[in-house]
């Protein structure tokens, strides 16, 4: 059945929903690359709730989730920016989360890493608060078994005198790391809070610094994590990482060809949009497996506009739109988001992001998809 879906100027318009999805199946892991998606969590939406309250999660929906990624041979990225750390969900939920997600991993055999970071400051911080509330996380991490990922800290960015604060505090906990963990470099767009991080906003003396880090121990760093959405700089500071450091793509606008790389060397990924197209994304990336780069690419293509448009400034913003696309592919009953976030986007957006999706065949039931956003129509006043 027809759909009128808004558009931006709302002007209603008439779309044909497909009738059958992608035939996507669960798989073995992956050889040639490493991936992870950084996965969302489920709110509980009975819960009695304000914007301002803890987290209340549906630890059932939410764990449920992470097995529907491991089955496909997707690794796990936990308590990441997608699970609304510092939008919704606090330290004590991120820890709560940490904890059931490693069990859960080492019950199904999947991968898992977790983000580590000092959001259990809530004020002004100085660094040596910065640094012990990053040791009582890093604790939490690796009690549970899983990798650690060095998470961009927004009372580090706050505190910090310049580049020496960012080598010594980092410098500390990887000296006292168990095992490598992944260094993450999260841009402004996705954090305002985080301009300037590693001591300046020259991206150039940034980058000089955070390779600097790497550097003085690259027996602790498995790999960098790079959220700046720009693929050039991407590709030029992979190409200066120490031998056996890996470059982890967190760019939601240019994974295809940064997966995919080039003659001198690839990316591998750790993604939040790999979240929505994870089944998808799987596929390709065994497609690449044996060596088929442009069957990759065709598969991986034609997903960026539907990342684009979720990613869309304000980008901070883009875990509204993967929840929204979890609920229509049924993973969880409701659109309800930790902190209220769902209202974050308009309808406009939705329909867009619906269309995107159901276009690429993501739903594993469109009638299912079709239902629920005719049902979310109606609640906006749509009611042809």
């Amino acid at each position: 059945m027809t759909l009128h879906l808004p558009d931006a100027h709302g002007a209603l318009r008439a779309y044909e929903p497909r009738t059958g999805p992608l035939a996507l199946t669960p798989g073995a892991p992956f050889t040639s690359r490493t991936v992870f998606s950084a996965a969302h969590v489920v709110a509980d939406p009975y819960a009695d709730t304000t914007p301002d309250s803890p987290a209340a999660v549906d630890w059932d929906a939410t764990l449920a989730f992470r097995r529907h990624l491991w089955s496909h041979g997707l690794g796990v990225a936990e308590a990441m920016d997608t699970a609304q750390r510092g939008m919704g969900l606090d330290w004590a939920g991120a820890a709560e989360l940490i904890r059931r997600s490693a069990a859960e991993a080492k019950a199904a055999g999947g991968r898992i890493a977790c983000g580590v970071g000092t959001d259990q400051l809530t004020g002004p911080s100085n660094l040596t608060e910065v640094r012990a509330a990053y040791e009582e996380q890093l604790a939490v991490v690796e009690e549970s078994g899983a990798q650690a990922i060095l998470m961009a800290s927004r009372a580090l960015a706050a505190a910090a005198g310049g580049p020496e604060d960012y080598l010594e505090v980092y410098g500390h906990l990887l000296r006292q790391a168990a095992e490598p963990v992944i260094l993450h470099w999260l841009g402004p767009m996705f954090d305002p809070a985080l301009e300037g991080y590693w001591g300046s906003s020259d991206l150039d003396a940034a980058t000089d610094t955070f390779l600097d880090v790497i550097a003085a121990h690259p027996d602790k760093v498995d790999g960098i994590k790079v959220s700046l959405l720009d693929a050039q700089r991407e590709i030029d500071l992979r190409r200066r990482l120490p031998k056996g450091v890996r470059c982890y793509t967190g760019d939601d606008f240019h994974y295809p060809e940064l997966i995919a790389g080039d003659e001198q060397g690839f990316s591998h990924a750790l993604l939040g949009i790999f979240d929505p197209l994870g089944p998808l994304a799987a596929q390709a990336v065994r497609v690449l497996d044996t060596g088929d780069r442009e069957g990759f690419r065709a598969l991986l293509d034609p997903t960026v506009e539907l990342s684009r448009h979720l990613f869309q400034a304000p980008t901070r913003f883009y875990k509204t739109g993967v929840v929204f696309l979890a609920w229509l592919a049924g993973h969880q009953s409701h659109f309800t988001m930790v902190g209220g976030l769902q209202s974050a986007r308009s309808l406009p957006h939705f329909a867009r992001a619906y269309e995107l999706a159901d276009t690429l065949g993501l739903f594993p039931d469109p009638k299912l998809a079709e239902e629920r956003m005719r049902n979310l129509l109606s609640l906006y006043g749509v009611d042809r």
